[in-house]
Formats: structure tokens, sequence, C-alpha cells
């Protein structure tokens, strides 16, 4: 897996780093329970630029596969990066607490679109409450699967 760990660029958001730093350095110890949530490490290969990009996200854990959803800051009309990159290239690397591995990701529709993102929803009410209403575009949720 050393192939996902180099030459690996950070979210531009600093606040958003030093989490994945913390996260990273202590196996989640410190970070795997952040904003009142569980978290995981995703690093995706960019959709224009090949290179891998790390960031920190919200995750949960539905019947063994992981639960993200593409809220992004909420109060744009694109979707976050991390997402647009999952979609061209679904290959990602995944890490939970100490547990790294390799997934492939999907977005769902219709009705598993709904229950997923009220599953989401229910842990996290600010995707609700704070996200939707701030957007037109219907939020996307993403199923990760271990490869």
């Amino acid at each position: 897996m050393a192939s996902w760990e180099e030459g690996v660029i950070d979210s531009p958001d600093w606040s958003v780093t030093e989490h994945v730093r913390r996260y990273l350095a202590t196996d989640g110890r410190d970070g795997y329970m952040e904003g009142g949530m569980t978290n995981l490490v995703l690093t995706v290969k960019g959709r224009k630029s090949g290179k891998l990009y790390r960031t920190g996200l919200f995750y949960g854990d539905y019947n063994g596969t992981y639960i993200l959803v593409a809220s992004g800051s909420g109060i744009t009309e694109t979707h976050p990066n991390w997402f647009r990159n999952l979609v061209a290239n679904p290959e990602a690397h995944v890490q939970v607490r100490g547990d790294k591995f390799v997934v492939r990701a999907r977005v769902t529709e219709g009705e598993e679109r709904e229950r997923l993102w009220n599953f989401m929803a229910e842990r996290a009410p600010v995707y609700r409450t704070h996200y939707e209403p701030r957007t037109r575009r219907t939020i996307p949720v993403v199923v990760l699967e271990r490869v």
C-alpha cells in the first residue's frame, strides 16, 4: 500500500489537514471520533492530474459497507473534489483507525440513496439542518466496498 502513501497531497483546508495528520499519527486514536461522528481518511486519485489527494470524512458503517455523504461546504452548487475524483476513479484507499484497505466506490440512486441519506442524517443531523437547505443540488451518497 505504500503507493497510496507516496506524494499524497492533503486538503487545502488547514483544519482538515491537521485532523488527518493527527488521525494518521495515532491510527485514529485522535481523530476517529471528530465532530460527534466517526471519521475515516480517504485517498483518491485526481481525475485530471492523476495525483493522490487525501481528506478526512465522516462515515457510517452500514452492514459492513462504508457510507459517505458528498456534502462539501454545503453552500456551493458543485460537488466536492474528493467526490468528483471518486466518480472518475472509483478505486481509492481508506484508513479506518489503524486498518488500511482499498475500496471501490459507487454513487447511490433512488431508494438506496434515500435509505442511506436517512441513515447518515440520523447520525449527523447537520446534513439535514445545515447542508441540505443551503444547496439546490441533490447531495450524493457514496458506498465504499472493500476490494
